[in-house]
């Protein structure tokens, strides 16, 4: 069919206007790993803006020779597994349980959920909560407050009750009981949606720098992008130095190819880049799990 002139100016300007958007994220991102790789005193004269000019890895070495981030590195790992794998556990149990129209207190159980989505006590409330269960400056502090998610859930629950109810009675008349339901039934179906909230909780954990600097004064528990914020915010070269193993590995290069930005942009793209390359593996269950969501709901 012959588009009209109309439709094809449309086509040009949404073809134009995301080329500029994608230049506006691709952009900075450039920027940043070629401040990394450049030397920080040819850095500081300006006009690296999209290759290094002077290249090093020096600001790598440094950073990933930096004791504190080696161990925030596996704290974060450590965080997001775990937080994924126990929030993905908690919302199909309670989703799957919910689902079911016949479970007694139904709507009292769906309300209270709902309050909580809707209200928040507030920060003082919940760092006084948070001291009374002995949370505070304990790794369980990233996984417990934010096992369940009720927006996760309300999804996942109308998800499962657009599975065909055919389906569950049937495997209901052969014996099987719930959880024989949730294992042969639910969760083969469930794959694309889990994956796509999967996806969504684990970037939360990933990205999360909140808790590790109001609920954690231990810098053995500290995430990577608590050790980034404070570094983003720092003054000078010692909140990176601050370990024997990163003075010595300075003390073996040239410090004044090494600067705080070049520093900085080094952490953010080392802190970036896993979460980058795990998403590419996980788009395809991710947006077919959103279209799924969509349309059940």
């Amino acid at each position: 069919m012959k588009r009209s002139f109309g439709d094809k100016a449309t086509q040009l300007v949404i073809t134009v206007l995301l080329l500029l958007l994608c230049v506006s994220v691709i952009y900075p991102f450039l920027y940043m790993l070629a401040i990394s790789l450049n030397t920080g005193s040819d850095a500081a004269k300006g006009g690296v803006y999209l290759w290094p000019r002077e290249f090093t890895l020096y600001n790598y070495q440094v950073v990933l020779g930096n004791e504190v981030i080696r161990n925030a590195y596996w704290i974060t790992i450590a965080r997001t597994v775990i937080g994924t794998v126990a929030g993905l556990l908690i919302t199909i149990l309670a989703a799957f349980g919910l689902s079911y129209r016949g479970l007694p207190l139904r709507k009292v159980l769906l309300g209270y959920v709902l309050i909580t989505m809707l209200f928040n006590g507030g920060l003082i409330p919940f760092y006084i909560q948070l001291y009374n269960l002995s949370l505070i400056n304990s790794f369980w502090v990233y996984i417990l407050p934010t096992a369940f998610s009720a927006w996760n859930m309300f999804v996942m629950m109308r998800f499962i009750q657009g599975i065909p109810e055919a389906l569950i009675e049937s495997a209901e008349i052969d014996g099987a009981r719930p959880f024989r339901v949730l294992w042969s039934i639910i969760l083969p179906l469930s794959k694309p949606m889990l994956a796509a909230l999967g996806l969504f909780t684990a970037v939360t954990h990933w990205n999360d720098w909140f808790a590790g600097a109001f609920f954690v004064q231990d810098q053995s528990l500290i995430p990577v992008q608590t050790f980034l914020q404070q570094l983003l915010s720092a003054q000078d070269m010692s909140a990176v130095l601050g370990t024997g193993s990163t003075e010595a590995l300075i003390r073996g290069t040239n410090i004044n190819n090494v600067t705080l930005m070049s520093v900085k942009m080094a952490t953010v793209m080392i802190s970036a880049l896993p979460i980058l390359c795990v998403y590419p593996f996980l788009q395809r269950y991710f947006a077919k799990g959103v279209l799924i969501g969509s349309v059940k709901g």
